[in-house]
């Protein structure tokens, strides 16, 4: 926030000669009874290399095939198509169009991105319906606990809820969903003609929850600094992507954020604790991980307990992933670039039965674009590409990831294999109407796009995030966690 080309060999007809001439590749009957034999004997022993391959996958566990098709999620896995008529073209103010081609570093916007992105837009308009729509858990209807992506989703107290690239933290000691994510409610604006649109730091929000669909505002949990204008919360800079994970050990809450200037020339992680999963949280500090820039970021507790920080760095070219010190308030000396060179952010990490995956954006400002999902058997990696996970909707809505970028993936404990992708379809004409794109992912079924390192082995299940309009949770997810 790429494919296979496959080379086809055609037949060529073969030319009779009536003298040929003398060749070291000209053998007797003799010999091409031997090269047979040759050829055959590489053939079997390719194919026993290939059985030897998926027999070794299957005894340790790394040729899955589990979660398709359960009764419970056959319904989240059907594909719907999605057919609508795009709106005429709008025009649009060349000034954003030459923003908007200067962000994604390309001469060739899409036209129909263009359009999107224009808040003035029918187009626009199309994709953040008004808030008469909005999810409403205040009132009992026939829509209740429905999902409907990119509409107003409400809290209980009627208001829209404002946790913008955040994660949810499922909290054993109260058996709670906390939902954290950037409050942007707030008036956009842009610091100069040529930069990005941004809103000032209000803070950290935090939503309880006891069903992932009604949602109780705990408060702002980080609120940003106002007087202090050298502080890192200052509300002239930028907070971006809090996640929060629980330390067993010291029986804290940490939190891990971007840190920014508004330049974004700053470009840190930051960390805060606090001994409530509704806060308030202690900021801490900010760094560089290893002296490295870091911008969007991610971390992730593994089922050992360790943790992991992932970030983008190097100007967007390449990920990094460290493992985090037993308090979890900083990174370890252990680092292993990931995904390099290719110009990947917006990572979302989660795990089923030893395999770890990844969902990624490119990096296109606040535009849309195609998500791929990546996976290993070793956090520290390497990491494999494995292709576009969005399925249904239509071309279109395949090739912007759904209009969102990703932000975190939620397992359901009673589904295994079964997750929740969590998405922001971003508004960059008004940040504070960034709308929610939650969808049902599951991991099934070998990958059936081209790998980076298995010679074409297709060693990894399949992750597939389905599109639909309107959707709700089936029976069996709420399975205490283990």
């Amino acid at each position: 926030m790429p494919a296979a080309v496959s080379v086809v060999s055609r037949g060529r007809s073969k030319m009779r000669n009536t003298q040929r001439k003398p060749s070291i590749l000209n053998f007797d009957a003799g010999c091409g009874s031997s090269l047979s034999f040759i050829v055959i004997g590489l053939v079997g022993f390719t194919l026993i290399a290939c059985l030897f391959f998926i027999s070794h996958q299957v005894k340790t566990g790394h040729a899955h095939s589990y979660s398709s098709h359960l009764p419970a999620t056959r319904e989240l896995e059907q594909v719907e198509e999605e057919h609508f008529r795009l709106p005429p073209p709008h025009k649009v103010n060349p000034r954003a169009v030459k923003r908007t081609v200067k962000r994604r570093g390309s001469t060739k916007a899409s036209k129909i991105i263009d359009e999107y992105l224009d808040g003035s837009s029918a187009l626009h308009d199309m994709f953040f319906p008004s808030e008469t729509t909005a999810v409403n858990p205040t009132k009992g209807r026939n829509d209740s606990m429905y999902f409907y992506p990119g509409r107003v989703w409400l809290d209980t107290d009627g208001n829209a809820i404002q946790a913008h690239g955040g994660g949810i933290l499922y909290d054993q000691n109260t058996a709670t969903y906390y939902w954290y994510g950037e409050n942007k409610d707030g008036p956009t604006y842009q610091i100069h003609p040529e930069g990005a649109q941004r809103i000032d730091i209000i803070g950290v929000s935090c939503y309880s929850s006891k069903d992932l669909w009604s949602w109780t505002h705990e408060g702002i949990v980080l609120p940003g600094e106002r007087t202090n204008i050298t502080h890192d919360l200052h509300i002239s800079k930028v907070l971006e992507r809090p996640k929060v994970i629980y330390n067993d050990r010291t029986r804290q809450y940490v939190m891990w954020m971007h840190i920014d200037d508004g330049n974004y020339t700053k470009a840190s992680v930051g960390v805060a604790v606090s001994r409530s999963p509704t806060g308030p949280f202690s900021y801490l500090y900010s760094f560089r991980p290893h002296g490295f820039d870091s911008r969007d970021m991610t971390i992730f507790k593994d089922d050992d307990g360790m943790a992991y920080l992932f970030y983008a760095t190097r100007g967007n070219t390449e990920l990094h992933v460290s493992p985090l010190t037993a308090d979890y308030l900083n990174v370890t000396s252990a680092i292993r670039r990931i995904l390099v060179r290719r110009f990947r952010e917006a990572p979302a990490v989660f795990k089923l039965r030893g395999t770890y995956y990844m969902i990624t954006s490119r990096c296109s400002g606040w535009a849309p674009n195609p998500a791929l999902a990546h996976a290993t058997h070793k956090i520290m990696g390497p990491w494999e590409t494995l292709g576009n996970p969005c399925v249904g909707g239509n071309h279109f809505l395949r090739l912007t990831t759904f209009l969102s970028q990703s932000t975190f993936v939620l397992p359901l404990p009673g589904l295994p294999g079964t997750f929740i992708f969590m998405a922001d379809r971003w508004n960059p004409s008004d940040l504070c109407d960034s709308r929610y794109v939650w969808l049902p992912l599951s991991i099934g079924g070998l990958a059936d796009e081209a790998l980076d390192y298995s010679f074409g082995f297709p060693s990894w299940s399949r992750v597939s995030i389905y599109w639909h309009r309107k959707w709700r949770l089936p029976e069996g997810w709420r399975k205490s966690y283990a």
